[in-house]
């Protein structure tokens, strides 16, 4: 599973634009619904993810789009270099970074979760304050800042009414408002589209062009060293940053990534020079930020108490019928339980190895080439219709016609929502539970 998960990701990567909810979400749910074992489910997801955030850097660095969410703050000094004729160079030092910060994000992020897994039965217990106040910390560190913290207010009442519509009807749903919030965007360009206002701003009359450096080698054989892409400056200052990213697990990944990057910037002086080390800097960050929120929340606590453990990384904690958060008494029955620590580190470990193994390679001796392969030949139209396909079986295998219409009703909602205040999906998934967790304790302590 680890390796599927490194080969189908490491393609993803190279898709300019994906979002990493939208695209390692769904996949890892399927995974999960499909009854393979925890470890499997486990490895397929951080495999995938590290192989993404290393191909990512392929359309960021040689095509100037962002990869994904994360790889917006790399755009432009990687555009710089791009600028100045030498894009394989930021690519390079980018899939370096995150390599290196991967291998030392997993140990340290078991590490850190061992350290406050002590404290994991006090945090079960005050789960739905817990949630709360991480959902309003989350949103004011998000893009909308103060307008995404009083958006959180409709938003839950918004989840909590269709929970009760739903009931009503004998249909209780989860899977659809976790997979409508991570599609929103999609949902929202989809209604887009229809408009006679935004459709035609949307329309393009031509086909977009890039232009592309020749590709340069300068190593021999298959697999390049890392340590030699990047000098020792570059590696000091990509493992101190992992290391720093290692130890967080609620701010938003984004933020880490900019935030690390200045840090970093500012103490090198040489101008080509900061822009190749924050480039390898940052892309660390990309990786091992995503390991700690993934990791720390899992093994200490057992909740989604980070955003990429509410987004992408939801299906881990909360799967209906296989793994689950009580909305009641925030009790788990999810990987938490189920693998100890020290499988979460030898599978963590191996999953980081299978990603390097198949995406590293590649990304470094075929980038260039892939690129152009994908901006020529893949349709983003097959993908988004791909992806809808998915989303339409798990929906109508959870709650028929009831449970299509919730992720419609949380995808338009959620992705216009996204796109004018800033109410990001990291919000959104906080939102959700605190509307099933911090909701019910309200209603209960004041009755």
């Amino acid at each position: 599973m680890g390796l599927l998960g490194a080969v189908v990701f490491t393609a993803i990567g190279l898709i300019s634009g994906t979002d990493e909810t939208t695209t390692l979400a769904p996949p890892t749910l399927l995974v999960a619904l499909l009854g393979v074992p925890p470890v499997g489910v486990f490895t397929f997801f951080l495999a995938g993810a590290v192989a993404k955030h290393m191909t990512h850097a392929v359309p960021t660095a040689l095509l100037g789009i962002p990869g994904d969410t994360t790889a917006i703050p790399l755009l432009q000094d990687a555009n710089i270099l791009r600028n100045l004729g030498v894009p394989h160079i930021a690519l390079r030092k980018m899939v370096s970074g995150g390599l290196l910060a991967a291998f030392l994000a997993v140990p340290l992020a078991v590490l850190f979760a061992v350290l406050l897994a002590p404290f994991g039965d006090i945090i079960s217990k005050s789960a739905p304050w817990i949630f709360m106040t991480a959902a309003v910390l989350i949103a004011y560190l998000s893009g909308g800042r103060w307008a995404s913290v009083v958006t959180l207010v409709p938003f839950v009442l918004v989840i909590v009414a269709l929970q009760a519509f739903t009931a009503s009807r004998g249909v209780k749903l989860s899977v659809s408002y976790f997979l409508g919030i991570a599609i929103g965007p999609l949902v929202a360009d989809l209604f887009l589209v229809l408009s006679p206002i935004e459709g035609p701003r949307m329309r393009r009359d031509r086909v977009r062009t890039f232009s592309l450096a020749p590709d340069v080698k300068s190593w021999s054989g298959y697999f390049p060293n890392p340590f030699k892409v990047l000098d020792a400056t570059q590696t000091r200052w990509t493992f101190a940053a992992a290391a720093v990213s290692s130890a967080t697990f609620v701010f938003s990944p984004v933020a880490m990534t900019v935030v690390m990057g200045e840090a970093v910037g500012s103490r090198i002086k040489h101008a080509y020079h900061r822009l190749t080390t924050v480039l390898a800097a940052r892309n660390g960050v990309t990786e091992a930020t995503y390991i700690a929120e993934v990791l720390i929340p899992l093994i200490a606590f057992g909740l989604p108490l980070s955003p990429v453990a509410a987004g992408p990384a939801a299906p881990l904690f909360n799967a209906p019928p296989r793994f689950t958060v009580d909305t009641a008494t925030g009790k788990t029955h999810n990987l938490h339980d189920l693998l100890s620590h020290w499988e979460f580190l030898g599978y963590g470990m191996l999953a980081v190895v299978l990603a390097a193994l198949v995406s590293y390679p590649f990304a470094m001796n075929h980038a260039r080439r892939a690129a152009l392969f994908v901006s020529r030949k893949v349709s983003h139209e097959a993908i988004i219709a791909t992806f809808v396909g998915l989303i339409i079986v798990i929906s109508v295998w959870e709650g028929q016609a009831l449970g299509l219409l919730v992720i419609l009703t949380m995808g338009l909602l959620g992705g216009l929502l996204s796109r004018t205040l800033g109410f990001n999906t990291g919000v959104q998934f906080m939102g959700y539970y605190t509307a099933v967790l911090t909701v019910p304790a309200l209603l209960k302590l004041f009755s």
